[in-house]
């Protein structure tokens, strides 16, 4: 079993009904990272048409329109486009106002880069109250530049 799919059973246990939204950001650099450098840039313009549009068929028919115009010579990038197309436009089921808050993952991971590159740096140092006390007050101080939900 893939740790996505791992990942993604163990989700489904834990959550139930949730609906799983890939991250937009992420899925696009993988993708150019299965283009030549020469195309990567037309390349990413078509995958923001997709998550971009301002409906969800208008999305799926990007999404359809990239397929078909990489598919013939980078089957890589298109199967790691496609692999994922039930999760990429899951966001375009809930309100527009809340689109560009759940199609990116990145303000999650930015708050925790910072956690992560801390206690990386302590070498294991801290007794278990020392590291909980520390992540706190990193999260703490990370939330003041954090911007309010739309909607």
């Amino acid at each position: 079993m893939r740790s996505t799919e791992a990942r993604s059973t163990r989700g489904s246990q834990r959550y139930g009904t949730t609906r799983e939204q890939r991250c937009w950001v992420h899925k696009t650099a993988n993708v150019l990272n299965k283009l030549p450098n020469s195309v990567q840039p037309r390349a990413k313009q078509h995958l923001q048409d997709i998550w971009m549009a301002e409906t969800k068929q208008d999305a799926e028919k990007a999404f359809d329109f990239f397929l078909k115009a990489y598919g013939a010579k980078y089957d890589k990038a298109v199967a790691c486009l496609a692999k994922d197309s039930d999760v990429l436009l899951i966001f375009y089921d809930f309100p527009a106002e809340h689109w560009k808050h759940i199609r990116t993952t990145n303000p999650i991971e930015s708050t925790f880069a910072t956690v992560r590159l801390r206690t990386t740096k302590t070498k294991g140092g801290l007794s278990r109250m020392t590291a909980l006390t520390m992540v706190f007050k990193l999260c703490q101080s990370a939330s003041k530049k954090w911007r309010r939900l739309d909607g």
